[in-house]
């Protein structure tokens, strides 16, 4: 029978044979590429029980407008039955100015929760009990100050530091090569990250201290393989920069983890989790040699893809979500975010989020999928896929280790082109209709069905900025400057930060001010452009 086309391929240009047989795995070592769960290379999972002990996160990232509604949100969540939060900041933010900057008009509140201060954040988390709930933050040029505000909250709360359990994303790289939302050249920013590090290990040590982030890495356009090996070999010039700081390698690496996206080719995506456990593994073991299984083991979270989501049939969505959660747990995931259908559209609203929690809730306890750990183990397609995705992601690494380190080869544009150059042809490809989106490019409509929206309100922002002018006014001036004196002395000096931002964060010090220290001190970062 004549195929529909000359050639499949997959979203990483790797094409598809019509059938896998053991010929496809021919040289497959069993103990050597598979093994058991929980076990080196960690390939089917890093617990022996995987879901049969513990299902997986269901954390859902949410904010929006001011603290207090991103608080009533949470709460609304935590009541469907999620087991975590994440916390979406906005873009002033994200970005390090305050609501009242001039570079924060018309941004404040509108794409996550606006945080300027203590109080906005002891707010956020109003009757959260936050050494019983896992708390995620997507926060990195200015993490150590959020992250500041969080503990200190905590410590009001009556919360041991040691009881807190979450992520902090904290990484700079990806933000270099992809999301662009920095604050600080290369070197001050890893300093910092090491301050954070360190820390908790003293003194957080159940809290993940970094997420090394491939969402956003594949949300600018990179393929399946460009994800898995830029996101991988970003981790690993975090631990080098931890060692190079003093830190055992032991001491840390079992506290990392990962932040994954899962997109539409379902069986590409479980080979690229399976594939990211067994290069982790292998790495960390010949290049550090860690004493301590654990800092072998890649943990990591997932989210299903924005950029799959469509605001043509947006309902369609609902089932694109459906199949990249289901890749994500076959691939043995620890934490889940599924998009809500009308993301691409607005900030999801509270039926549309609903929907997305019930999603990940009926795959873990309707499905099946849970009973067994790594139930595609073995399958010659699936087997034969995690092993050229492991290949070409180890070449990614040889091509990184020659140009110098991922430092050097972002400050020469080179992840930042492989990345353009995917995305251009994937967007050809779709235009062309070589590849199919459904309600897109293919069995469209003319006339398109509303669905209802949230919207934030112009006096989100009036009302921020109003408050957070009232809070500078009543605060002590004198014990604000020195704080922050004190920081800028501490931050010339090349010594550790942690303390002196908690006691800019005690003194009401905001985020804006905190991060005009750093901008100050260590200057800002300005991207080369590259060709």
């Amino acid at each position: 029978m004549k195929s529909m086309k000359k050639c499949f391929r997959n979203l990483s240009d790797i094409e598809i044979q019509p059938v896998y047989g053991p010929q496809d795995i021919k040289d497959f070592d069993y103990q050597y590429d598979l093994g058991m769960p929980g076990e080196f290379p960690f390939a089917r999972g890093i617990y022996p029980t995987m879901y049969r002990g513990r299902l997986w996160t269901m954390r859902q990232f949410a904010g929006f407008g001011t603290a207090e509604e991103s608080n009533r949100r949470y709460r609304y969540l935590l009541k469907q039955g999620n087991t975590g939060l994440s916390v979406a900041f906005d873009m002033p933010t994200l970005m390090g100015y305050d609501s009242d900057d001039p570079r924060s008009r018309g941004e404040v509140g509108r794409c996550g929760v606006a945080i300027d201060s203590l109080a906005d954040m002891e707010t956020l988390f109003r009757d959260i009990p936050l050494d019983r709930v896992s708390v995620s933050m997507t926060i990195n040029g200015p993490a150590i100050v959020l992250f500041t505000l969080y503990l200190v909250v905590a410590e009001r709360q009556g919360v041991r530091l040691r009881d807190l359990q979450g992520t902090l994303q904290n990484d700079i790289l990806k933000e270099y090569i992809a999301q662009k939302e920095w604050i600080c050249p290369p070197a001050p920013s890893l300093k910092i990250i090491n301050d954070i590090v360190r820390f908790c290990v003293e003194s957080v040590p159940r809290y993940h201290p970094i997420s090394i982030s491939g969402y956003h890495i594949r949300e600018a356009g990179s393929t399946a393989v460009q994800e898995l090996a830029f996101t991988l070999y970003d981790g690993l010039t975090y631990v080098m920069s931890a060692i190079e700081a003093g830190l055992k390698v032991d001491e840390f690496a079992p506290r990392l983890s990962f932040f994954f996206n899962a997109h539409n080719d379902f069986f590409e995506e479980i080979a690229k989790y399976r594939a990211a456990r067994r290069l982790w593994a292998r790495e960390m073991k010949a290049r550090f040699r860690p004493e301590n299984a654990a800092s072998l083991a890649l943990r990591f979270h997932t989210q299903t893809a924005g950029c799959a989501l469509t605001a043509q049939q947006p309902y369609n969505n609902v089932v694109r979500v459906t199949l990249q959660a289901l890749a994500a747990v076959l691939g043995g995931t620890q934490s889940l975010h599924t998009n809500s259908l009308d993301e691409t559209l607005a900030l999801p609203t509270e039926e549309a989020v609903k929907i997305a929690v019930r999603t990940q809730q009926i795959i873990a306890h309707e499905s099946g999928v849970a009973n067994t750990a790594d139930p595609l183990g073995g399958a010659y397609y699936l087997e034969s896929l995690t092993n050229r995705m492991e290949s070409e992601a180890k070449a990614y690494f040889d091509k990184l280790d020659e140009m110098g380190g991922m430092i050097e080869a972002i400050q020469r544009g080179f992840p930042q082109s492989e990345i353009h150059r995917a995305a251009v042809a994937y967007q050809k490809e779709t235009d062309n209709r070589e590849r199919i989106i459904v309600g897109v490019n293919a069995y469209a409509e003319p006339e398109e069905r509303r669905v209802p929206t949230l919207k934030i309100k112009g006096e989100v922002e009036k009302k921020q900025v109003q408050r957070l002018k009232q809070r500078k006014k009543s605060r002590n001036a004198k014990k604000v400057a020195a704080v922050l004196s004190q920081l800028a002395g501490i931050a010339e000096a090349n010594g550790d930060l942690m303390p002196a931002v908690i006691e800019a964060v005690r003194a009401q010090c905001t985020v804006g001010e905190i991060c005009e220290v750093f901008r100050r001190v260590y200057g800002e970062y300005r991207e080369a452009v590259s060709l």
